[in-house]
């Protein structure tokens, strides 16, 4: 059974720093993995992916220079450290796995699997 558990979410204020951590289990080490988040009353967000094998990466334009997508495959966690954090990043995030190649466009179309999701809040 596919088992994928967020964790690390919680309150910062703005310019705080936060770590996103995602272990999983029964999903292949060479797929893709994603983070994504969403506010309530909208689309589910890709924010950033990397690639298995040559940890290619790719952001969504509002997070670049300051999130870091990242991977342990012998932990089998994926990491999103998130710094300069602002409001407008306040979300439920989401990590997830896709068996294709990441690619620029983050959609949530090509993920198989979820986790059930850590809150992020940033607020003075």
């Amino acid at each position: 059974q596919v088992q994928m558990v967020e964790s690390g979410g919680g309150s910062v204020q703005p310019g705080g720093s936060l770590r996103l951590s995602c272990e999983w289990q029964n999903v292949d080490s060479t797929y893709c993995m994603g983070w994504f988040r969403q506010t309530p009353g909208k689309e589910r967000e890709g924010v950033a992916s990397i690639n298995w094998s040559d940890s290619t990466t790719y952001y969504t334009d509002s997070v670049k220079g300051r999130f870091t997508i990242s991977r342990d495959n012998t932990k089998k966690t994926v990491y999103l450290q998130m710094n300069s954090l602002k409001p407008e990043d306040t979300a439920m995030y989401y990590c997830a796995a896709s068996p294709f190649r990441a690619r620029s466009n983050i959609s949530a179309r090509d993920f198989a699997y979820w986790g059930q999701g850590t809150q992020v809040t940033v607020s003075s």
